[in-house]
């Protein structure tokens, strides 16, 4: 089972909004529409979502199908490289993963550079989450 729950806000720059702000949201809008072309390519059976909220842009992520999906991860390191002044949070969990399979992991995006992470308030997933199993 691989589950993932996220968000980004979507930003062409780290720099402050005191700028050119008809350029930075024509800019903006032609990021926005490369990512939801992208959206359109790999979204079904994903949820993944490009909405435009008070002038900003979020993508949304959220899914739980039964194996890794590669792409999902991937498409949230390519809105980093689209988008670097992007930020967010994507929660995976990843029963399969050999290495951090009783691990809730974090990828965070900070100026569109994405790490990752054990989220240390879901894992370890048994017990935290989950009982052990007694069979």
């Amino acid at each position: 089972m691989f589950e993932y729950h996220g968000w980004i806000n979507v930003l062409e720059t780290a720099g402050a909004d005191d700028g050119d702000i008809a350029g930075e949201d024509a800019r903006l809008r032609m990021v926005a529409e490369g990512i939801q072309r992208r959206i359109d390519e790999i979204a079904s059976p994903y949820l993944l979502d490009l909405r435009w909220m008070n002038g900003a842009v979020f993508v949304h992520f959220g899914g739980q199908p039964n194996h890794r999906a590669r792409e999902i991860l991937d498409f949230f390191r390519e809105v980093g490289v689209r988008a670097p002044g992007s930020y967010g949070l994507l929660h995976v969990r990843d029963d399969e993963d050999s290495v951090h399979g009783n691990e809730v992991r974090v990828l965070r995006m900070v100026r569109g550079e994405v790490d990752e992470h054990a989220e240390p308030l879901l894992s370890p997933c048994i017990p935290v989450l989950e009982d052990p199993f007694r069979g």
